[in-house]
């Protein structure tokens, strides 16, 4: 069974949903992601360049982390995406308040959001998952699996919590800075 997982994980490339897997090899979901499990096990033990990732019910075969400046040597083609604080910010609060209109981020935000949206879909870390049902329907976005692979989470549950004390400090902080950008 292990060859026939490794082989499909390889060849698909993306993720592959567990129950989709248990079908292909005619058996029940709890025995794939045991035979995954060892797998994954394996594969750290053995130091391999390969592993094998859960993503939100799925797995996928994916290069280690650090291999990647390797990779870069053979494809010589770094492509690595540097996200600026604009689209960090934009990103934190589309995987927090999910699913959420350009015009909630917005508001949000305080700005425009437009430029920060469409790279994060560009960079595929964001995508429409739906419209709104409302005047004008506007969409919907979400986090993608790329993020989930992008920040090693393997479920939106696994994001960090934030601190409701944290929460009021910063609401404290942000209230201040627009009185004083009233007072200019």
């Amino acid at each position: 069974m292990e060859g026939i997982i490794e082989a499909i994980l390889f060849t698909m490339g993306d993720s592959v949903d567990i129950s989709r897997l248990a079908k292909a090899l005619e058996t029940e979901e709890t025995a794939v992601r045991e035979t995954v499990g060892e797998m994954q096990k394996e594969y750290e033990k053995e130091d391999r360049g390969v592993r094998i990732i859960e993503l939100d019910g799925a797995y996928q075969m994916c290069t280690k982390t650090d291999t990647y400046e390797y990779l870069i040597r053979i494809a010589k083609q770094p492509k690595k995406q540097v996200l600026s604080d604009v689209l960090l910010e934009t990103l934190s609060i589309i995987a927090y308040r999910q699913p959420v209109t350009k015009l909630e981020i917005e508001k949000i935000r305080g700005v425009k959001s437009d430029h920060a949206v469409n790279k994060l879909v560009e960079y595929n870390l964001v995508c429409e998952v739906g419209r709104l049902d409302a005047p004008g329907r506007p969409l919907l976005f979400g986090t993608t699996e790329e993020f989930l692979r992008r920040f090693s989470v393997q479920s939106l549950d696994d994001l960090p919590s934030v601190d409701p004390e944290q929460l009021e400090h910063f609401k404290e902080e942000a209230e201040d800075e627009a009185k004083i950008k009233l007072h200019v």
